[in-house]
């Protein structure tokens, strides 16, 4: 009997090492050739916090820092990266620049399923995953995605403010940080999402802190 149990607990053991090991790591992960580690801001409020103004509802930021792992450059890209949920209907993202944010003639691209309940998952450029996308990522948005435009003559104020906090578009050498800006329907938290990156350095993913 004794054995018996022994062997029960050694499958339990291993079993649950089998499912702990295939856990996206938490807010940092590596390959040969790049180091991300990443943070997700879901609060509006902390969000006004660190940019000194309101991106209003519907926006998670990222804070990521990107390190080369080998003496080989490495391009980045704002295409480069993802957010998928894991709750609700399953969006997927990608980052929007700031002039899509706060700029003269800014774009929203709003699923209309994704108010309803329904699964949201159009498709866009490199990772193969359906979710929002934004006007800058050179994919056309779903049929029943709603666009709406705002323009106005003035220069938002908090223009400057993203475009110097996001993380940089160029190819680096050393280390880089800065925020990604995305829109997710829904009230989160970090411990909702994942985040996912497919550039030329591979493919690598990590979960957040609850």
């Amino acid at each position: 009997m004794r054995c018996a149990w022994a062997g029960l607990i050694a499958l339990f053991l291993a079993v649950t090492v089998q499912a702990v090991d295939k856990k996206l790591p938490i807010e940092q992960t590596s390959n040969e050739l790049i180091s991300i580690s990443a943070t997700a801001f879901t609060d509006r409020d902390q969000i006004q916090q660190e940019l000194g103004g309101d991106l209003g509802p519907d926006m998670v930021m990222v804070k990521v820092t990107v390190r080369p792992v080998s003496d080989k450059p490495i391009q980045i890209s704002l295409d480069d990266f993802l957010v998928v949920t894991e709750k609700g209907d399953f969006q997927r993202a990608q980052p929007l620049a700031p002039s899509q944010i706060a700029g003269s003639a800014a774009l929203v691209v709003t699923p209309q399923d994704a108010k309803s309940g329904g699964h949201n998952r159009p498709s866009f450029g490199g990772f193969g995953l359906g979710g929002m996308v934004g006007a800058g990522s050179g994919v056309k948005p779903r049929a029943d995605s709603k666009v709406e435009a705002t323009k106005s003559d003035k220069e938002n104020p908090l223009l400057a403010t993203l475009t110097a906090k996001c993380l940089p578009e160029k190819e680096i050498s050393e280390e880089v940080s800065g925020f990604l800006y995305f829109q997710i329907n829904g009230k989160l938290k970090p411990k909702d999402l994942e985040f996912h990156y497919k550039g030329p350095a591979g493919q690598l993913a990590l979960r957040f802190h609850p």
